[in-house]
């Protein structure tokens, strides 16, 4: 009997989006193997003909944009703002890594001593296993594939199962060469056999099937990066915009119903900021609730509906949102809570959905203290008009990335990706550390013939 793997629309869950076979633990292996036999001819072919398909393939992108941001409308629930985009971000991220495969790929050295030459030479892994989330469909992938063909590796991509048409119709649009890139549609099971056969992993998801990743791929010493989300925090201080700082919260707890990694669920208000910001942040969230879409699924809005309803039973107050809107679709509206007990799970776990809890903080000291105190510090905010406090709070936050005066939950694509602690395991995604981390250092030493060094 065939498996197959279905995703359907979480705005219309009637909408069964696709069904596609899944390759099991064997058929995985064999894709693998498929891309490992394309490898060598893949980097053999040249800087120039690495870089024309990745051009090719962002002008592929450009010409189905609508396209395939209406597919991430229908099956991930992305608005179209969003997922436009996104799409957007995709193209680009293919034009930037186009143009590193003419990037200097070691340097030239100077023996200790005698005559001779020294290189190092980064060369890649092989096939590269990306193991990819729903939430952004089409630029996470490419951010880890775009860098790992850029160097000479291929790559295979186990999606998540809920952005399986979007991963099967990205392939199609880049149209590379025939075993350069794969999809394998599945689950746990193809995911694990993946990440036991290929050269060099790279993970985005949750913590616990990043931890898991992260076991097999050293156990094999093959490199792993692993991105495992965050519970990120937003300081506001006194001396704030207030009303431009509740519209940046609003976007980064509420956008696309708060399903992002770099999204705020911890908003700590110093001093006289909290009572004007709880009152802006109350109207702004409202707002903004009917832009945001649904979350994933139903398990995923009822898990948020139990968070907030567990809070509230052990003393905190809601102050807007929680409910759940009439209708079709797995919605859920974006909730701020205050004095949420001591340990409540909203204080130590990544709900990933557009929930968020107001904390009052004395000072910048406690303040930092909190936004501290978690093991999933990957993004923070900070909100100020004063330089020194925003370099002082930048200095002093453990946030992988830190911005100042902006919502959490933007990215440079170009820039080094990731998190502290627990939110994230080895090398940066992105920019030149994508680059290194898709090729491994090799030192060659070249002497004269007849040399007795």
């Amino acid at each position: 009997m065939s498996v197959t793997v279905r995703s359907f629309n979480p705005a219309d869950p009637a909408d069964l989006v696709v069904e596609a076979p899944v390759p099991g633990a064997f058929g995985t292996a064999a894709v693998v193997e498929r891309a490992r036999a394309a490898q060598p001819g893949w980097f053999a072919s040249g800087a120039a003909a690495r870089s024309a398909a990745l051009g090719r393939a962002a002008d592929a992108v450009a010409a189905h944009a609508e396209e395939l941001a209406a597919l991430a409308v229908r099956e991930v629930g992305k608005p179209l703002a969003e997922a436009r985009g996104e799409v957007a971000r995709t193209e680009a991220i293919l034009r930037y890594y186009a143009q590193a495969p003419y990037a200097p790929a070691g340097a030239v050295h100077e023996p200790a001593a005698g005559e001779g030459l020294l290189l190092t030479r980064r060369r890649p892994h092989g096939v590269a296993g990306l193991v990819t989330p729903w939430n952004f469909p089409f630029a996470i992938p490419v951010w880890k594939l775009a860098p790992a063909l850029a160097v000479g590796n291929t790559a295979v991509i186990k999606p998540a199962p809920e952005a399986t048409a979007c991963a099967l119709r990205l392939a199609e649009v880049l149209a590379l060469p025939a075993g350069v890139l794969s999809v394998v549609p599945g689950g746990a099971e193809e995911g694990a056999a993946l990440v036991s056969a290929a050269d060099v992993v790279s993970f985005t998801g949750s913590t616990a099937t990043g931890q898991a990743v992260i076991r097999t791929a050293t156990e094999r010493s093959v490199p792993v990066q692993a991105e495992m989300g965050g519970l990120n925090a937003a300081i506001v201080l006194p001396d704030a915009d207030i009303e431009q700082a509740a519209a940046h919260l609003a976007f980064a707890i509420a956008g696309y119903a708060g399903q992002k990694c770099t999204a705020t669920s911890r908003v700590i208000a110093v001093g006289g900021a909290l009572e004007p910001l709880r009152a802006a942040l109350v109207k702004a969230l409202a707002a903004a609730g009917a832009d945001s879409g649904p979350v994933i699924s139903a398990a995923a809005r009822d898990r948020l509906a139990e968070a907030v309803t567990s809070a509230v039973a052990g003393g905190a107050e809601l102050l807007t949102g929680g409910g759940r809107p009439e209708g079709e679709g797995w919605f859920v509206e974006p909730a701020l809570l205050a004095q949420v007990p001591a340990g409540h799970p909203l204080l130590a776990e990544e709900f990933f959905g557009p929930v968020a809890v107001l904390l009052p903080a004395a000072d910048l000291d406690e303040a930092i203290a909190l936004a501290n105190a978690t093991r999933h510090n990957l993004a923070a905010s900070v909100h100020t008009r004063e330089l020194d406090v925003a370099l002082a709070a930048a200095d002093r936050l453990d946030a992988g990335m830190i911005r100042i005066n902006a919502p959490s939950s933007g990215v440079d694509f170009h820039l080094p990706f990731g998190g502290a602690k627990a939110a994230s395991y080895g090398a940066r995604e992105q920019g030149q550390a994508a680059l290194d981390f898709y090729t491994a250092s090799r030192t060659v030493s070249l002497l004269p013939a007849g040399s007795t060094r």
